[in-house]
């Protein structure tokens, strides 16, 4: 475990609390930080990152941090040997905006559409953590689930609930977020994967 005060992970958790905190009760920030398509016409290129540092309400800010805390120290002890032991702040920053590029060009002329969350780069670290652990219980809603099957339903909910298109959360972000999770990571160290092969055939008893 990586000492606390230089515990990437936490200090963007702190950082997302604090921005939401702000968000919650002051609109004109929340406007100016949001992913708001429009917006980019105006140069406001920084809201590919800002809008993951505010989200929509307070449940929904526990839990996009419970998970992160819980999984981004492991993934940040394999990303911080890169790029100068920033390695993982780039790869949480990069997941945010990978991840809602493709509801960009989708939307980017919609005035009436906007996305807010970390929940994009917060499956990025997610499924990178799923190579590593596959059969490592997390706990959804209290409920223990074998990461590789909490993957395997969450994609497939997430796919399910963005054909219906009947909610106000961003599926396709936690899906681009995951695949880029999964890619990044394996770029940087293919061998993960016969790794993550050999996990899966020993099975939990």
């Amino acid at each position: 475990m990586l000492d606390l005060p230089f515990n990437h992970t936490v200090t963007i958790i702190i950082i997302t609390v604090i921005i939401s905190m702000v968000a919650f009760s002051n609109q004109n920030v929340m406007n100016r930080l949001i992913f708001w398509p429009p917006a980019m016409q105006r140069g406001q290129y920084d809201r590919f990152i800002t809008h993951g540092f505010i989200h929509a309400d307070g449940m929904h800010l526990l839990f996009n941090m419970f998970t992160l805390f819980f999984f981004g120290s492991i993934i940040e002890s394999f990303y911080r040997q890169y790029f100068y032991e920033l390695g993982f702040i780039l790869f949480y920053l990069g997941g945010l905006i990978f991840a809602i590029l493709p509801s960009y060009l989708k939307h980017k002329n919609d005035v009436r559409w906007a996305s807010l969350g970390a929940s994009g780069a917060v499956s990025a670290v997610l499924f990178a953590y799923v190579l590593f652990e596959p059969w490592k219980l997390i706990f959804v809603f209290f409920i223990p689930v074998p990461a590789i099957i909490f993957a395997v339903l969450y994609v497939a909910y997430s796919i399910w609930s963005g054909k219906k298109g009947n909610s106000n959360i961003n599926h396709s972000a936690h899906l681009w977020g995951a695949a880029y999770g999964v890619i990044m990571t394996l770029v940087l160290e293919p061998r993960l994967i016969p790794h993550f092969l050999s996990k899966l055939t020993q099975l939990p008893i």
